[in-house]
């Protein structure tokens, strides 16, 4: 039997290990404490970015609307006097290549407008297409490069940084009238803008000379044999210049989507671990609690 003045000394001593114990517990509380004070700041600013940026594309977004109806005006028109004048692709040419013109851009966090694009080219090569790549943008060449590399035959980068213009898209049409290679039709691939939510992948034909001579109402016009050179090149610039225009205010549509998106996701994200944050700050304030009262009791029995 122990003294009662021994009984006190052996319950001091058997609280001594539970306070060594739960100390790692407690700095290991404080740890995670500024690991999610930490993500809980990175989350933050992410935040502020994602609404910055989704600020600026619904700014962007109504400069590139208005350059867009402007931009309707003349690849309709073009499109009107083929209509008119009933231009076919030759069938005689159908041995000839066809040559797709990409247009995407440079820059991304847009959702998955490129992707679209690159997807119609590999399923259009899937089955059995005969045609070579010219690609504006770093986007779809970067995403086309590992599958068909060897069918660009031109790329293009920095077009449309900021509002295409029709400079912009005369520049392309020049060098792509250039290439040895005789086709039997040109595709304009772009993004066709529907609505500020919806955008859908679409073609535009530029034909070749020999297709608008031979076409039936052509002579209607009343156009120069020597001037088809021109007109071609010109109504290719025209549609260029569409498609150009047209991707551009869908590639700022889905911009804006996108940081809407990651903005509310972050919130969300943000909501979470503040609670988890304020849960395990409590747990870490109780557990000293817990100590100190140990502590206090276990010296007021001493």
């Amino acid at each position: 039997m122990l003294s009662r003045a021994a009984r006190p000394a052996l319950r001091a001593g058997a609280s001594v290990p539970s306070r060594v114990a739960a100390a790692p517990s407690t700095a290991a509380g404080y740890a995670t404490l500024r690991e999610i004070e930490g993500r809980l700041k990175s989350i933050k600013n992410i935040e502020k970015i994602t609404n910055t940026m989704k600020i600026v594309a619904s700014t962007k977004l109504t400069r590139a609307q208005r350059a867009m109806t402007d931009s309707r005006k003349y690849g309709q028109t073009s499109n009107e006097v083929f209509e008119s004048a009933e231009t076919k692709p030759l069938e005689s040419a159908e041995e000839k290549k066809t040559l797709y013109i990409v247009c995407s851009s440079d820059k991304g966090l847009c959702g998955g407008i490129h992707s679209g694009l690159s997807r119609y080219i590999r399923r259009h090569f899937a089955d059995g297409a005969n045609a070579d790549l010219v690609i504006l943008g770093e986007k779809c060449r970067s995403q086309l490069q590992r599958t068909n590399a060897r069918d660009i035959v031109l790329n293009f980068a920095g077009v449309g940084k900021d509002v295409p213009t029709f400079a912009d898209a005369q520049a392309v049409a020049d060098q792509v009238v250039q290439l040895p290679t005789e086709y039997a039709s040109i595709k304009i691939l772009y993004n066709k803008f529907i609505n500020a939510q919806t955008y859908e992948a679409a073609t535009i034909e530029a034909f070749s000379e020999e297709a608008i001579a031979a076409s039936p109402n052509f002579s209607a016009f009343e156009v120069d044999e020597e001037l088809l050179s021109n007109l071609r090149e010109y109504a290719l610039a025209n549609s260029l210049y569409w498609a150009l225009a047209e991707g551009h205010a869908c590639e700022q549509s889905a911009r804006r989507n996108a940081m809407d998106n990651a903005s509310k996701n972050a919130g969300d994200m943000i909501q979470k671990y503040q609670i988890l944050f304020n849960r395990t700050r409590q747990a870490v304030i109780t557990g000293e609690l817990v100590e100190i009262i140990t502590g206090a009791t276990a010296s007021a029995d001493m």
